[in-house]
């Protein structure tokens, strides 16, 4: 049996009519719950999502839970983006639930389930972007979502708040180029991410400015932890031609640098200069105090918390994408290099 097309209104009774199944079968899709077959859940959110079905919106006390999800908690740039959230839920009497799923790309295919089951006010998550079929889902429960991206570059129509990578990854070379070093490296995050490439682009863009010859093997692309930096430093400091200044593409892959400057027996900053990225807390407290570029994790996640706040009562924000500018902020481990590093790294003239 199949539902007219002009029909105003679908109940769940007709939805149940024409999916084959029983009207507590229908209710226990809409409302997430995991005791359904995969096959029969397939057949009745396609129902749903070709009658343009979604469940009621919750009162803000009955839905008030926001939950925040990661593809890992380990990271010390987690903690800030826990602290924005968690700012506004409390303005607002709501908690914050964390979940672990999935890579750095999408949450896992088991995350789906849960998060209808819990039904929250809304979902933050820290990915690159969100599968087209999760968002279906979400949108038959009415369970808004924003993507804080730090790490990818989601759909144009995906709600997403993130930070000026590209203008980040400037400023940090800029700052170096001003203080006189001219063989600068540059140790980037995974090379799939987004924001990786845009730092890049950023440092690339600076030195070509200041016209300054790119060297392919000072660019690097680690993983955003410590090991990364130290690896590929111990690499590039270890060459025949080291550099005078290392951009490391975060605060703990810029400690990792400074581990491996310091085994190898260099100053930092007198015969090494190092710039981080994210302005972590952690960043004041290393010796040197890490000179590094603020991302404004903690502002991010209280505009994703805000956005999704705003979508779940029903409105609809001029522009689905917001970026927060970073700055640069300087601390005590670049200076201009040692007149021997200087010498020994000038630059080859570019053929015109």
């Amino acid at each position: 049996m199949s539902i007219p097309a002009e029909e105003p209104r679908v109940t769940l009774a007709q939805l149940a009519t024409a999916a084959g199944v029983s009207l507590s079968t229908i209710s226990k899709v809409l409302n997430g719950r995991a005791d359904v077959s995969p096959k029969t859940r397939a057949k009745v959110e396609e129902l749903l999502e070709e009658h343009g079905y979604r469940r009621r919106k919750e009162s803000a006390t009955k839905a008030g839970l926001v939950e925040l999800v990661f593809h890992e908690l380990e990271s010390a740039w987690a903690f800030e983006l826990i602290r924005g959230v968690e700012n506004v839920a409390s303005e607002h009497g709501m908690s914050v639930v964390l979940t672990e799923t999935g890579t750095r790309h999408a949450p896992g295919p088991e995350w789906i389930e849960g998060i209808l089951s819990r039904r929250p006010a809304g979902v933050v998550l820290v990915f690159s972007d969100l599968p087209q079929e999760f968002r279906k889902k979400l949108d038959a429960r009415s369970i808004p979502f924003v993507i804080i991206d730090p790490a990818g570059d989601p759909a144009p129509d995906v709600p997403s708040v993130g930070s000026a990578n590209w203008s980040g990854g400037m400023m940090a070379t800029r700052h170096l180029i001003d203080l006189g070093h001219t063989r600068i490296a540059a140790i980037s995050g995974p090379e799939d991410m987004m924001c990786s490439l845009a730092r890049i682009d950023g440092y690339r863009s600076a030195m070509n400015l200041a016209s300054l010859p790119i060297d392919p093997e000072l660019i690097r692309y680690g993983n955003f932890h410590v090991d990364g930096g130290r690896d590929h430093a111990f690499a590039l400091l270890r060459g025949p031609n080291p550099p005078t200044a290392i951009f490391a593409g975060s605060d703990l892959q810029a400690l990792g640098v400074l581990d491996a400057a310091r085994q190898i027996g260099l100053r930092v900053p007198d015969e090494l200069s190092i710039v981080g990225y994210d302005d972590l807390q952690l960043a004041q407290w290393s010796s040197p105090a890490l000179t590094t570029v603020h991302q404004p994790l903690i502002q991010m996640a209280e505009e994703a918390t805000r956005m999704v706040l705003r979508l779940r009562d029903g409105e609809r924000p001029n522009n689905l994408r917001l970026d927060l500018a970073t700055s640069l902020v300087v601390r005590q481990s670049t200076a201009a290099p040692s007149t021997a590093a200087a010498s020994a790294a000038r630059p080859v003239p570019q053929r015109a």
